[in-house]
């Protein structure tokens, strides 16, 4: 799908008699169209889609994401529409789930056409986040890094790591990782996945610190998981020309970049959607008024994303909407183009009369009988 298919490419009216079935790609289906398509080839086309979406920034009708927040976590929704079809995605971070062998971050989201305010796609989206996390991180890197990084530190090794390591690898060209995670258990899980990867000339070095880590790196992706104000890279820890990729700090009072380094003579920054990142981001311990610049602005070509190779880059990533809008309109097309377990659920009713929805709990009508609560074609 190229740019000018974007926003339209994934939508298709439902067929007669199929009024009220809502395509479904649960984890199963995610997880056989990566599996076809190659981890590394969805990432890339997925960021590509990103790009396409975002170089129509102007069409989309944005806002921050709802928060609500508690003591252990965060349940979020994300909407966004470019006029023509609407997404949501729920999404929980709740840090502490690990330890009763739950993942931190769950979600799910719906893509729907605006005309008529129908769904046309239900999608898990917690293997999908990850996907199209990785994605946006090394698409904005394209942009931002220098062209002959090879080296990346991955500061945290848990549940993204993988897909941070993948993107990197295949859309940068990074030739060494050095793992840090202050959970040994984590690091261990990365290596064995890694070594399971085989991904080509990559090599794998395991380190003791952050410091040891970051010592030298060409990028520094940091993608860790507590709820603080966290200072995972200090000041002196960073280097002219390094790109740091900040992925962890997602919601007020969870950063994990001391501000030195925000404020360094040297820095530029880059955001997604600058008035969620101003409340989420690293940037949210900055004035009001401290400069960052929207990636928007540099596909556009109204800003750069390096000026020079002795810069220090920051992209302050803190997960905006128009990424899942991107990865559902994507998900549809592969979900409709391509054969397999394709399911379909009957979340809207089918009526033989729109103005007597009462019916559903009478006499069923033929054609909502006909809609199975699961419909599974090969």
């Amino acid at each position: 799908m190229d740019e000018s298919d974007a926003g339209r490419g994934a939508f298709q009216r439902p067929a007669p008699g199929e009024t009220g079935m809502v395509d479904f790609t649960g984890i199963e289906r995610v997880r056989e169209l990566v599996n076809r398509t190659g981890t590394a080839a969805f990432i890339e086309a997925l960021a590509g889609e990103i790009e396409a979406d975002y170089r129509r920034w102007h069409e989309f009708d944005k806002s921050p994401r709802h928060a609500v927040h508690s003591p252990v976590g965060v349940i979020e929704l994300m909407p966004i529409s470019d006029g023509r079809l609407y997404s949501f995605k729920y999404v929980n971070g709740h840090p502490g789930n690990t330890a009763q062998g739950l993942l931190t971050v769950t979600a799910f989201g719906v893509l729907a056409e605006v005309d008529t305010g129908y769904p046309i796609l239900l999608s898990e989206l917690t293997l999908t986040t990850a996907l199209r996390t990785a994605a946006m991180s090394a698409l904005v890197a394209r942009w931002m890094a220098r062209r002959d990084s090879r080296t990346m530190a991955l500061i945290g090794n848990g549940a993204q790591s993988e897909f941070q390591s993948i993107a990197f690898h295949h859309m940068l060209g990074i030739r060494e990782l050095r793992l840090y995670d202050v959970d040994p258990a984590a690091t261990d899980k990365l290596e064995r996945n890694l070594a399971a990867l085989a991904l080509p000339g990559l090599r794998a070095v395991r380190c003791a610190s952050v410091g040891e880590a970051v010592r030298g790196a060409d990028i520094v992706t940091t993608v860790t998981a507590d709820k603080r104000n966290a200072t995972i890279l200090t000041p002196q820890m960073i280097e002219p020309g390094m790109h740091l990729n900040a992925v962890g700090g997602d919601c007020p009072g969870k950063t994990e970049l001391a501000a030195g380094i925000l404020g360094r003579s040297d820095a530029r920054v880059v955001v997604e959607f600058e008035p969620q990142s101003r409340v989420e981001g690293e940037v949210q311990q900055m004035p009001a008024d401290f400069p960052v610049i929207e990636f928007a602005d540099v596909l556009a070509g109204r800003a750069s994303g390096r000026d020079h190779d002795g810069e220090v880059t920051i992209f302050d990533s803190v997960g905006f909407a128009l990424k899942d809008f991107s990865a559902l309109r994507y998900l549809h097309a592969l979900h409709r183009e391509q054969r397999g377990t394709r399911a379909t659920i009957d979340l809207v009713p089918a009526l033989e009369n729109p103005k007597d929805l009462f019916a559903l709990l009478g006499g069923q009508p033929a054609r909502a009988r006909a809609a199975a609560h699961l419909r599974v074609s090969a």
